[in-house]
């Protein structure tokens, strides 16, 4: 039973309780009633039954997340690690350093609302994902009982960018192929090499600067994807971990593509990192991601088709690939994906259209079958 004291002009409980045969009572005071003391105590009374040992010492909620990135975040890339880092500046920026335990499911609400007055939703959920994950975790070790991102409604103001707005159709990247290939065979420089491997192998900017020539297995005719190549000045030059465990992976090849860097390669000289895109004037020593975009940017328009991004041709790759009933399963795995619902979250516009093509295949296969 707790016993409560008058300290000054507020209150102070105190339990009794024995730890190792030794007694550590837990003492808790700065309640401004008897009664608020009381109810306090009871719910620490409460915890101690069941078994769960009270986390009294406040816990800021700043600090336990830069530690929880630290500790289960830290192999991650460096650009993934740049997002929690936004996380953490909007945590401060919000709550400075509030203990964890004083943070209700109500103050958490108003923060995403806040947070999301200027924001797109992918930016909101990002920022909410990061959260909801680490306050798990404090729930799990028993820091607070109670997660206060439970059921915390997505807030938004600014639309993301459609869809449909960061690839090419099927026509117009078989357009663009064409022209890439057209141009590679009249021996322009290594950035259409970049370009053409953006869209045939689907994968990410950095990874694609990060690779070396012993990735290329022109008799399997795959390229192996185990690191990225730092070429922004937020990230440091020099190689670096893949986006996630799953980023780390052997995709297969056409044959044009690896023809095409066989025959690269008995023709160029190599370099001290034995880099694919290296780039000896460039500040970070590979094709800057400006430079690839630029030359993209200035194709399509000679083509009369929207510009899209060199990340564009990622998303390209895998439309592509999705409009020709290539298994969704297989599609995240080449790209690379976190897992599967990073694709259908991703692709969600082309997976709609194909739905209705099925419906209408399914519907056309039992007519056909009568006739």
């Amino acid at each position: 039973m707790a016993s409560i004291q008058k300290r000054g002009s507020t209150y102070q409980y105190t339990i009794s309780r024995m730890v190792n045969g030794k007694p550590k009572p837990i003492r808790k005071g700065g309640f401004r009633t008897k009664k608020e003391a009381k109810i306090a105590a009871s719910e620490i009374e409460a915890q101690l039954q069941k078994g769960i040992i009270p986390h009294l010492k406040p816990v800021p909620i700043d600090e336990y997340f830069d530690n929880w990135v630290k500790l289960y975040k830290s192999n991650l890339s460096i650009t993934t690690q740049l997002h929690y880092e936004y996380t953490s500046n909007a945590i401060k920026a919000h709550f400075g350093s509030k203990a964890l335990q004083e943070i209700k499911r109500h103050d958490y609400q108003l923060f995403l609302n806040e947070f999301g007055s200027n924001k797109s939703k992918e930016t909101v959920e990002k920022l909410n994902a990061h959260i909801r994950a680490c306050v798990k975790d404090a729930v799990e070790e028993q820091i607070i009982h109670h997660d206060f991102t439970r059921k915390a409604v997505i807030t938004w103001t600014t639309p993301n960018k459609k869809p449909t707005e960061k690839h090419l159709n099927f026509i117009e990247s078989k357009i663009l192929f064409k022209r890439i290939l057209g141009e590679l065979n009249r021996n322009k420089g290594l950035n259409y090499s970049l370009l053409l491997l953006g869209l045939t192998s689907g994968m990410r900017f950095a990874e694609m600067v990060g690779l070396t020539r012993r990735d290329f297995n022109f008799s399997d005719k795959t390229i192996t994807i185990n690191k990225t190549w730092g070429y922004m000045k937020r990230n440091p030059k020099g190689f670096g971990p893949t986006k996630n465990e799953q980023s780390n992976r052997i995709i297969k090849m056409d044959s044009l593509t690896m023809d095409h860097f066989k025959s690269l390669f008995d023709s160029s000289p190599s370099n001290p990192y034995d880099l694919v895109f290296y780039s000896p004037n460039s500040k970070y020593k590979v094709i800057s991601n400006t430079a690839a975009n630029k030359l993209l940017k200035k194709i399509l328009i000679a083509l009369e088709i929207d510009p899209i991004t060199m990340h564009g041709l990622r998303h390209t790759h895998a439309s592509v690939l999705l409009y020709k009933k290539v298994s969704i399963y297989y599609v995240s795995e080449r790209l690379g994906h976190s897992d599967i619902d990073t694709t259908l979250k991703e692709y969600t516009h082309v997976i709609k259209e194909l739905r209705e093509e099925d419906e209408i295949g399914t519907v056309s296969t039992f007519e056909k079958m009568v006739v």
